[in-house]
C-alpha cells in the first residue's frame, strides 16, 4: 500500500542478466540467418560456390617461408573472403637436436603441425619458424567464426597425422566443437546437405575434410567420401587444362540417389609464384570452368575453387574471387 492508502503498482523486476544475454544471443542469431539469407536465398551448401586457397598456411605473414603459395597470413585470407582453406598437418616430434644447433629458436613441442612435407628437414621449405601449429591455425579459424556468425568456412586437410594425433590437437581449440558440423546429425546422406540458412542458424559452421578415412568420429569428414575432386594439377607449364577425376574411382559427374557430393576444385601449378598465378587467375581459371569442369561434372558448378595467390590476377578484369562471385550469380 501506498502512504494515501492507494495499493501500489508492482514495480516490473528487471531481467536477470542470463536472459538478457540470451535474448542478445537471439538477436544475433536472427540478424545472421537475415544476413545468410540475402545473400543465399534458400540454397543449399552443394548449390553454392566458394573461393579457396592452396596451402593456405604457407604464407608470408604467418611465418617465415622461403616459398609461398599465398601473400596473406590466414586470418587476412578469410577477412579478404576466402572460405575454403587447404592446410597439410604433419607430426613433428620434439627434437633436442634442432632446439641446440638453432640457439633455442626451434625449441617447439611434440604436436601436430602445418608443414609442407617433413616438420625437421628444410626451414622455410618445409616448415617454417615461427613453427606453425594445427591447433593455433584452426583457433584462427574459429575466432574468424566467432566474430562472423553469418559466415561457413570449410577446411581441406592434406594429412599426415594419426587420428589420435589430430584429435588431440582439436580438442584443445577454443570453442571448435560448437562450430563443427557432423553430416550424420543432419542425415546428409538421405536427405542433401543443409541449406546455408540452416548452418547459419545452428551455428554449425565450421566443415573439415580429411584425406584420411578414419577420423569421421573426430566430425572430420573423408574427402573421398563426400566430395568429388579433380587432378590438382596444371602441370609445370600451367597447359594442362583437362578436367579429371583425383580419383579413377569416383568420376566428377558421380550420381548418388538422394545426395550429392560437393565438387572441388584446384587450378593451380606444381610450383606456386606470383608469376604463374598473373597468368592463371583470370580468364585461363574463367575459361577452365566453363570448357572443362562444369562438363565433366555432369553440368555443375565447383563449390570449391582452389587457387595459389588467391589475389593475383590477369589483366582480363577476371580474378577468382568475381570468377566465383559470377557462380554464384548464375546458380
Amino acid at each position: 500500500m501506498s502512504l494515501l492508502g492507494i495499493p501500489a503498482l508492482a514495480s516490473a523486476a528487471p531481467p536477470a542478466a542470463s536472459t538478457r544475454a540470451a535474448a542478445v544471443v537471439s538477436n544475433a542469431n536472427d540478424t545472421a540467418v537475415a544476413q545468410a539469407r540475402a545473400r543465399w536465398g534458400d540454397r543449399r551448401l552443394d548449390e553454392v560456390s566458394f573461393l579457396g586457397t592452396h596451402n593456405a598456411f604457407t604464407n608470408y605473414e604467418d611465418s617465415r617461408w622461403s616459398s609461398v603459395a599465398q601473400s596473406e597470413s590466414v586470418r587476412h585470407q578469410l577477412d579478404n573472403g576466402v572460405r575454403g582453406l587447404s592446410l597439410d598437418t604433419h607430426w613433428y616430434e620434439r627434437s633436442t637436436w634442432l632446439c641446440v644447433i638453432s640457439f633455442g629458436s626451434d625449441c617447439y613441442p611434440s604436436d601436430a603441425y602445418l608443414c609442407h612435407g617433413e616438420c625437421k628437414t628444410f626451414a622455410g621449405v618445409t616448415y617454417a619458424l615461427p613453427r606453425q601449429s594445427l591447433q593455433s591455425s584452426m583457433q584462427t579459424v574459429v575466432d574468424f567464426l566467432a566474430a562472423n556468425p553469418q559466415e561457413v568456412v570449410t577446411i581441406f586437410l592434406e594429412d599426415y597425422v594419426s587420428a589420435q594425433q589430430l584429435g588431440n590437437s582439436l580438442s584443445r581449440v577454443r570453442g571448435l566443437d560448437q562450430l563443427l558440423f557432423r553430416p550424420d546429425a543432419w542425415n546428409v546422406r538421405q536427405q542433401g546437405w543443409p541449406r546455408m540458412t540452416d548452418l547459419v542458424g545452428s551455428g554449425k559452421r565450421l566443415l573439415i575434410f580429411s584425406d584420411a578415412p578414419d577420423r569421421e568420429h573426430l566430425g572430420v569428414m573423408y574427402d573421398k567420401a563426400w566430395t568429388v575432386s579433380n587432378f590438382w594439377s596444371l602441370g609445370d607449364l600451367g597447359d594442362d587444362l583437362s578436367c579429371v577425376s583425383r580419383w579413377s574411382d569416383v568420376p566428377l559427374d558421380r550420381q548418388e540417389p538422394g545426395f550429392r557430393r560437393l565438387f572441388t576444385m584446384s587450378h593451380h601449378r606444381n610450383v606456386p609464384t606470383v608469376i604463374n598465378a598473373a597468368l592463371d587467375n583470370g580468364t585461363k581459371l574463367r575459361d577452365r570452368i566453363d570448357r572443362q569442369c562444369r562438363p565433366a561434372a555432369g553440368g555443375r558448378d565447383p563449390n570449391f575453387v582452389s587457387v595459389d595467390f588467391h589475389r593475383v590476377s590477369d589483366s582480363s578484369g577476371h580474378t577468382p574471387a568475381s570468377i566465383v562471385a559470377e557462380l554464384n550469380a548464375r546458380n
